[in-house]
């Protein structure tokens, strides 16, 4: 079975699926540099493959991604598209509320953007389940794979670091160079240890500045950080399908009655 998309269906199709089902898969991410050897759609392209797959097994519809994020301190190196927060929020609350208006009554929102998407993310499923009196669910990859990280040799998470390379190499072989990767290990700051797998404080996580990262750039050549050269398509895999099959938990624990 086919992914369902919702931009491949028509209106008749969207109203036959909600006859027996009202759940809807969001995938979100970013539109920002990963290093001079990844995709600048990296987040999306993750989010994306994780909506499709589980669509795939399960019949949820999945919606168009949302391909920008909040991305202020990438705009380092060219192609990078930041769009504010409180923008970002309200997008996503009226993709919702136009939704919601038509049946769709449980919404996953995939996002592939990480700690950085997660406030307005939180704040928009918030106000959608008081607002809309509809059930919304955050699906982040990072904190849903911390039973696999270790286990599967992964390095602390950084950016366009050896667990995102690994899973693009997974779903999207043909557009990483790792020819051109190179580790940038990040430096540990006392009590602010942003990485979900850490079992050490993890404190409340303001994006870097752009200055912040032209110094990175300029001491490195790149703008990425973590050790990208230890990505493989194996471990890769063995991480998608562990993200798949908690997306599958949650879906199925959203399902409609009978």
């Amino acid at each position: 079975m086919g992914a369902l998309k919702l931009q491949e269906m028509s209106w008749a199709a969207v109203e036959a699926y909600l006859e027996k089902d009202d759940r809807i898969i969001l995938p979100v991410g970013s539109t920002e540099q990963h290093g001079a050897f990844a995709p600048l759609g990296c987040d999306t392209l993750v989010a994306l493959g994780l909506a499709e797959e589980a669509s795939r097994k399960l019949g949820v519809i999945t919606a168009p991604p949302l391909w920008f994020g909040w991305s202020p301190h990438h705009l380092v190196r060219p192609g990078t598209v930041s769009v504010r927060a409180e923008v970002l929020l309200e997008v996503v609350f009226d993709a919702i509320e136009s939704l919601a208006g038509h049946g769709f009554k449980s919404f996953l929102v995939v996002n592939g953007h990480r700690i950085v998407n997660l406030p307005w993310l939180q704040i928009a499923a918030e106000r959608a389940q008081r607002e809309l009196k509809v059930r919304v669910c955050l699906f982040d990859p990072a904190h849903m794979s911390k039973e696999i990280v270790a286990r599967l040799g992964f390095g602390p998470l950084g950016h366009a670091e050896d667990i995102e390379i690994s899973h693009l190499l997974h779903l999207h072989p043909e557009l990483v160079d790792m020819s051109r990767a190179s580790d940038n290990p990040p430096h540990p700051r006392p009590l602010y240890h942003l990485d979900p797998h850490d079992p050490r404080d993890t404190l409340c996580y303001v994006p870097a500045t752009r200055e912040d990262l032209e110094e990175v750039y300029q001491a490195t050549g790149d703008a990425h950080g973590g050790l990208a050269t230890a990505a493989s398509a194996e471990k890769g895999k063995a991480y998608h399908r562990h993200l798949v099959q908690r997306m599958i938990q949650v879906l199925e624990s959203l399902a409609p009655a009978g």
